[in-house]
Order: C-alpha cells, then structure tokens, then sequence
C-alpha cells in the first residue's frame, strides 16, 4: 500500500510542476508582441499540456487505487471531500487550461497578462489547501 501512495504523490507532484508552468507560458505568450515567439510558446504549450495530461490521470488511478483499501472510512471522512472537491476542481483547472492552450495555438487568445498571472497563483491555493488537508484532517 505505501508503493501505491508513494506513486500518487510522485505522479501528483509531476501534475502540479504542469500546473505550475503551462499558465507561465501563457503569461509569457500573452506579454509578447513577436509572433515567432509566441508561435514557439503556443507549441511550448501544446506539448506540455500533453506531457502533464497522463500524470493527472496516473494520480488520480492511483488516489482511488488507495481509496479502495478503506472506500466507507474515507468517504465519510470530511477532510477527504473537500481535498476530493479540491481535486476536482483542479481536474477543471487543468481542462481550462486547455482551452486556454488551444486558443493560444489557433491565435484566437485575448486574455492579458495580468489574467494569466492571476490564474497561474490558483493551482498554489489548492496545494496548500489539499496538503493541510490530508496530514491535519481538521474536520
């Protein structure tokens, strides 16, 4: 059981650098006038997002796979519904960011740099949140 936790973390871990990066690309895109370089950062994030998409999918088999060991304990636990709605959110976050990466690939972006900015810092929150959630289980 520890292998399985072990893996959600590390898969977990390689989801968030995405979720990190990618909305930086877009910052960057939005903030630059060349179109060569924000043809170079569309692509940047096109492939990113299609390097990070599985480990979303690997941490999120492998969060149930853990679940599965103690299914009525954690699904009562109310500490675990809001880190599962966290998740949850951040499974949306990262399909908007996809919607946000195809219309910087087909150049039909109009967000500003600002918004990027502030959209990039959500993915910390939720971290932050999760992370006290799962080794305080305040509730």
């Amino acid at each position: 059981m520890l292998w399985i936790k072990a893996f959600h973390v590390i898969f977990m871990v390689c989801w968030f650098a995405g979720l990190f990066y990618l909305p930086r690309i877009f910052v960057y895109y939005a903030q630059s006038t060349d179109p060569e370089t924000r043809q170079t950062l569309a692509v940047m994030a096109r492939k990113l997002y299609r390097f990070v998409t599985p480990f979303m999918l690997l941490t999120i088999g492998f969060g149930l796979w853990r679940l599965s060991y103690q299914w009525e304990y954690y699904l009562t636990a109310h500490w675990m519904q809001a880190k599962l709605a966290g998740v949850a959110f951040l499974v949306g976050y990262h399909l908007q960011c996809g919607v946000y990466m195809r219309r910087i690939g087909n150049a039909e972006d109009d967000k500003t740099h600002v918004f990027y900015r502030f959209f990039n810092e959500v993915p910390v929150l939720f971290l932050f949140g999760i992370v006290l959630l799962v080794y305080t289980r305040p509730f």
